[in-house]
């Protein structure tokens, strides 16, 4: 079955590896939360999209930041329409009950409460959990264990169609051992050179074979340099789209010609500054060089 679902996430232009693939699959048939780990840019806020696209389902996302507490995640209640509520009773000579205050029609959700209350299935994705604090994972351990939601005014909130929940993580600080257990973990690199091949001309299918390849090859190249902000997949796209623009039928032999458009790879000074025509063409030589290697291995 982690075939079709692989078949599915590529036709809603996401292209996964088998590991991937079942490991997406597992979580959905074990109704666990996905974990997926891995440097920016590698695909992992694209994946839970791909996957609401490839289910037809809605997509509900919670950007996680510092500071993000239950009120902007799970729900608040709508305090104007609860002071406006008491004023139109007292005009009337009535006294608003606390009960009637206190019902959902006063409440207002945020993610976490849309993605449970949802009257059909949908894909929550929690994305860049490792920005927010401690104590938001503690909160969120509720949801994900029990797929509920407590709201001390009204009760327990149920799930009517469990959530499938996508968590992404940067890494840039460890998460908890109680968060972890509670879902299955994928660690999602940079792309091999085929699937990221197989990537940019899913995604550009008008651009030439040779620009696409040699391109990528580049990028995969460049990655392997001392860059402060290594370039990811959105990145190549990007470049590769410039370049299709610029009507370069494959990538150029003088670097001078590519200069202005490493603005879509180099997104810090210091990389930007270390990259001049030289350092450029150092790049391109090795991308030929492994090139011709390659192809005189194929024809051994």
């Amino acid at each position: 079955m982690d075939d079709f679902l692989r078949e599915s996430l590529h036709r809603s232009g996401y292209i996964a590896d088998e590991a991937l693939a079942t490991t997406l699959w597992l979580a959905g048939e074990l109704q666990r939360p996905l974990m997926i780990e891995g440097d920016a840019g590698v695909g992992k806020t694209a994946l839970a999209a791909a996957l609401a696209r490839a289910q037809d389902r809605r997509l509900v996302r919670l950007q996680c930041h510092e500071g993000l507490d239950m009120s902007q995640a799970a729900y608040e209640w709508n305090y104007g329409r609860q002071l406006l509520a008491i004023r139109l009773r007292e005009t009337s000579g009535q006294r608003a009950a606390e009960a009637d205050l206190f019902s959902r029609e006063y409440l207002l959700e945020r993610p976490l409460l849309q993605a449970i209350s949802s009257d059909a299935p949908c894909v929550l994705l929690i994305d860049e959990i490792d920005r927010a604090d401690e104590a938001f994972e503690a909160f969120l351990l509720e949801v994900l264990a029990e797929y509920q939601i407590t709201v001390p005014e009204l009760g327990t909130v149920r799930a009517k169609h469990v959530p499938q929940v996508v968590l992404t993580s940067n890494g840039t600080r460890e998460l908890s051992d109680a968060l972890r257990r509670r879902c299955l973990y994928h660690y999602l690199g940079y792309p091999t050179l085929a699937r990221e091949i197989a990537i940019v001309r899913a995604t550009l299918p008008g651009a030439e074979s040779a620009l696409v390849e040699q391109a990528v090859t580049f990028v995969q190249a460049l990655r392997r340099e001392d860059l402060a902000k290594k370039p990811g997949i959105a990145e190549t796209l990007d470049w590769v789209r410039a370049l299709h623009r610029l009507e370069f039928k494959a990538l150029p032999e003088d670097p001078h010609a590519l200069e202005a458009s490493l603005s879509c790879l180099l997104k810090t000074r210091e990389d930007r500054f270390q990259f001049d025509a030289g350092r450029v063409r150092q790049v391109l030589e090795g991308r030929r060089s492994v090139g011709v290697a390659e192809k005189a291995a194929q024809a051994v």
